[in-house]
């Protein structure tokens, strides 16, 4: 009976945690499905062509800038801190989050200006276009820029409500920002149907187009604010940030805008080199769309398990392994982290395979519609499967980095993305240079899937030395049963894609039934597996924090002590 009492307990306690995350997840899933639908709309009204390619780039923009300068720094960063800050401080971090909120949006605004103002040179820098297609992407360019204020409003709200444990509302808010960009792009699918290139749209065509993207990001941002009051934060500004402890923050911010850095040198370089294959695409008579926008969209799918999975798993951890940090108990660390890595690869693994066999089916039941083309959706659908290998390695990189900046270590994952970026962009200068236009994007996609593991490697080895071990043996056969079973039901469901192929034809009615066999097929065999493993690894509610034992000497996890070959000597 006290066994029985105590698990039930367990289960209690556990329920607040599993309807956060259960919240969470459903909102991802959601906000990921609007978003397919989104893009859908986007691709529909666009094609995949170079008018596409001058939205995409104008639009993209303020998110590389935002998180080149700031968004790194809030989402690696932010959390750790506010949760020292309330177990440090007499008023529970309030000042302290008042003072961070004020300096942050100070430096955001600073920042959407100058964006907005070198416009031009910020386009030329990712896209050598001329005439009517460059002015047209500067044009949608100026009024995009400022989602860089928005974006940033939204992730440092959200990120204070994550602290605080409201895991929801930053899931579920980006939903209104797809449901508005898609009444924008389907009322311009009604006024400029017949709009295929730069020279055919009109000024007020090109403001719907660039003021409509925007305003769906300010929806999503104001949509959060009322929550901060409801999770009991008053935020007034605060300017006196001297002597207040942002020091700490401002240094490990620095590491990760230089992560943040040295990616988006990576993605300008893979931009720069797709576009020019567009180009040369043209000009060789490729018939569909293998550039820029094939490549992003493909890349566009290959991110939503990650953003509605392995997301939400870092979101709820990051507070959790953030205390466990603070208080210096490197074991509970190292336990929510082995948790985060197989529970997160349950889905991720299978999903992987199922990316690697069925890209071109999941791309032409996505993108198959207005002016896209079924070779368009084949093109997209092999980066896909391209992309597909590097998923889980890049899934366990999230979550070890956000273990890794709970221990306040900013540097390493620096130093590992160096590496990573510069074997990314080997892979697509080759690919570049050795394959012909149709194919060179693809291998783009594949040499980031192969630098991905690098990058895997050396975050894992160096977060194994700070906690004393990482739980490889148990993470690492979770993963390795979950690849055999996975890869026999993605042997499957290309069998079952041929024959669909074959009988329905490749088109979106094909492609859909064999989606839909496979995803039957992976049920069957994954499923039993996975399920019992899930409720096995579910994050448990933390154990109370024991009052400090005046005479104990606490443990500290430190950043800056030596690993590897230098603690040896």
């Amino acid at each position: 009976m006290a066994g029985r009492a105590a698990r039930d307990g367990a289960g209690r306690a556990g329920r607040p945690v599993l309807r956060g995350g259960a919240s969470l997840a459903l909102g991802s899933a959601v906000s990921r499905l609007t978003g397919f639908a989104r893009s859908a709309t986007v691709v529909a009204a666009l094609g995949t062509g170079l008018f596409a390619d001058g939205y995409n780039v104008a639009n993209t923009v303020p998110n590389i800038l935002y998180i080149l300068l700031v968004g790194g720094a809030l989402n690696s960063v932010l959390v750790p801190q506010l949760v020292r800050a309330a177990r440090r401080d007499a008023d529970g971090g309030a000042g302290y989050t008042d003072r961070l909120l004020t300096a942050v949006g100070c430096l955001l605004l600073v920042l959407t200006i100058a964006g907005v103002l070198a416009a031009p040179a910020i386009v030329s820098a990712y896209a050598d276009y001329d005439g009517a297609q460059r002015d047209l992407t500067i044009a949608l360019a100026r009024m995009c820029l400022p989602q860089i204020l928005f974006y940033g409003v939204f992730a440092l709200v959200g990120e204070v409500l994550n602290a605080r444990g409201r895991f929801g509302p930053m899931a579920w808010t980006p939903i209104l920002n797809n449901l508005v960009v898609i009444a924008v792009f389907g009322s311009f699918l009604l006024v400029a149907h017949d709009v295929r290139d730069a020279h055919g749209i009109t000024p007020a065509q090109t403001r719907l187009l660039g003021l409509g993207t925007t305003l769906g990001i300010v929806v999503q941002a104001a949509a959060l604010v009322p929550y901060l009051r409801a999770a009991g934060v008053r935020w007034r500004p605060r300017f006196d940030w001297r002597g207040h402890g942002l020091g700490t923050p401002l240094r490990m911010a620095g590491w990760a805008v230089g992560l943040v850095g040295v990616s988006q040198v990576g993605y300008w370089l893979v931009t720069r080199l797709a576009v020019e294959v567009s180009d040369k695409a043209v000009d060789s008579g490729v018939g569909h769309g293998v550039g820029y926008t094939a490549y992003a969209n493909a890349q566009l799918l290959w991110i939503v398990p990650h953003g509605v999975v392995t997301v939400s798993i870092a979101t709820m951890l990051m507070p959790r392994i953030s205390r466990a940090a603070a208080d210096g108990h490197p074991a509970r660390v190292r336990e929510s982290i082995s948790r985060g890595l197989r529970l997160n690869a349950l889905v991720i693994v299978p999903v992987s395979f199922l990316f690697l066999a069925l890209g071109p089916q999941v791309t032409a039941v996505v993108f198959r519609h207005g002016v896209t083309t079924e070779a368009d959706t084949r093109a997209m659908g092999l980066m896909l499967s391209a992309f597909a290998p590097g998923l889980i390695a890049y899934s366990a990189q999230y979550l070890i980095q956000r273990g890794l900046y709970a221990v306040q270590d900013a540097r390493t994952p620096f130093w590992a993305n160096v590496a990573m970026t510069a074997a990314g962009a080997l892979f697509a200068l080759v690919a570049y240079g050795t394959l012909p236009a149709e194919w060179a994007v693809t291998g783009m996609a594949a040499g980031y899937s192969a630098a991905q593991v690098i990058g895997l490697v050396w975050l894992a080895r160096v977060l194994r030395r700070r906690l004393g071990g990482l739980d490889t043996i148990r993470v690492a056969r979770t993963h390795a049963g979950l690849a055999i079973v996975s890869a026999a039901a993605a042997g499957g469901s290309w069998l079952l894609a041929r024959r669909c192929a074959h009988t329905l034809g490749s088109g979106p009615v094909g492609s859909a039934v064999a989606l839909v066999g496979a995803a039957v097929l992976f049920a069957v065999l994954v499923v039993p597996i996975a399920y019992p493993r899930a409720r096995r690894l579910w994050l448990p509610r933390e154990p109370p924090r024991p009052d400090p034992d005046p005479g104990a000497t606490p443990r500290v996890i430190d950043p800056d002590a030596p690993t590897g070959r230098h603690r040896r000597v």
